[in-house]
């Protein structure tokens, strides 16, 4: 049986430092530039995922026509001019009697890459990003058997 946890952490706190090594370098992802390579590598590093592995052309493109969807708050990790990990952010707006939250939508590294310290730096520069958007707290989604993702957002400070 599958098991999702949901994580939180205050975006009031100190936030892990988004500099990095000069291995790589984070950039924004922009549709018109972007949308094949981030499918190709997301369907690879999520292959055997229920939700986000095996995604059509058609389902990032209705991601991006949601209201929620903001290109700025939406990270690739680049290297030797390779996407080599992603990070996007969802802001939920709609929340009754809550503050709006930003999530963590999906984060994804190569499998295959041999660059130290990218989902760090890609999570980093996320709550970066919500803290510019002046939110108190953040939370993601998490299989409770990814002990990869949960190790890197307990570093990242969510519980």
């Amino acid at each position: 049986m599958r098991t999702i946890l949901k994580l939180h952490r205050s975006l009031q706190t100190e936030l892990p430092d988004s500099t990095h090594s000069d291995s790589f370098d984070i950039a924004k992802f922009i549709p018109s530039l972007h949308k094949e390579e981030w499918l190709e590598l997301n369907n690879r590093i999520f292959k055997n995922h229920p939700d986000q592995g095996n995604w059509a052309m058609a389902d990032l493109e209705n991601r991006i026509k949601e209201s929620w969807f903001d290109a700025d708050g939406f990270y690739i990790a680049v290297a030797n001019r390779k996407m080599i990990g992603f990070c996007w952010v969802k802001i939920h707006h709609d929340l009754v009697n809550q503050d709006p939250v930003g999530e963590i939508y999906v984060m994804g590294v190569d499998p295959t890459s041999t660059v130290k310290g990218i989902g760090t730096a890609l999570g980093a520069t996320a709550l970066d990003y919500m803290v510019g958007k002046h939110l108190n707290s953040a939370m993601l989604y998490v299989d409770a058997d990814n002990e990869a993702g949960l190790a890197l957002y307990k570093k990242l400070g969510f519980s």
